[in-house]
This record gives C-alpha cells, structure tokens and sequence, in this order.
C-alpha cells in the first residue's frame, strides 16, 4: 500500500502562486503514474495533471500554461507549481499514486484563491 501525504495549500490572491507537495511512502520511479486532482465541494473531483513512470506529463485544458507537474525520485515527491492563481482554482487539492494494481490518495491540501 502506498501512503501520500499533501502540503503546500494555502490562501493565495488572485494572479500568485503556489507549489503543492506529495510525498509518497515508496519510490515514486516505481510507480505507473502520479497525478493531482481537486475538488470543490458539491462537484465530482476534477483530474489536474499527472506524470507517468517513464516522466511524460498530461494536464487538464484549465491547468495548461499555468500548472507544472514534477517530481524529485530522491525525495519520493512529486509537486504541482501553479502560476497564474485564479479564483477559481480554489479547491481541496489531492495527490493520487497509481501503483498499477490501485490508486491511493491523500487527505487533499486546500488552495484558495481571493479574487
């Protein structure tokens, strides 16, 4: 089992910027794929990016541009740079870890954006 904790959330204004953490209890090399979704609540969560085992990235129309997905193998973390902060980026923010059998997620980092 995979364990992945978030940190980097925080109240940001609109235009800034914030750099969103996930460590994870094993190699993240090891891993198929880890990605970033959010969440506001009332809505489905909504998939932000994710980077794959061999390090090719995908994101989301709204995070293109603005958004970066990266990882550091040595410290087991991937991170989630956002620029351009708007308000409505504003949303539980979670990690997931896909290790190709499950997915494991964290217990999310709340990012909220004032206008």
């Amino acid at each position: 089992q995979v364990h992945v904790v978030e940190s980097g959330g925080g109240l940001v204004q609109a235009g800034g910027s914030l750099r969103l953490s996930c460590a994870a209890s094993e190699n993240i090399f090891t891993l198929n794929l880890m990605g970033w979704y959010r969440q506001v609540p009332g809505n489905q969560r909504e998939w932000v990016a994710h980077i794959r085992s061999s390090g090719s990235t995908s994101y989301a129309d709204f995070a293109k541009g603005r958004f970066t997905i990266s990882r550091d193998n040595a410290k087991n973390t991937v991170y989630l740079q956002m620029n351009s902060l708007k308000p409505e980026d504003t949303a539980v923010y979670y990690c997931s870890a896909d290790d190709g059998t499950a997915d494991y997620w964290g217990q999310g980092t709340q990012v909220t954006v004032s206008s």
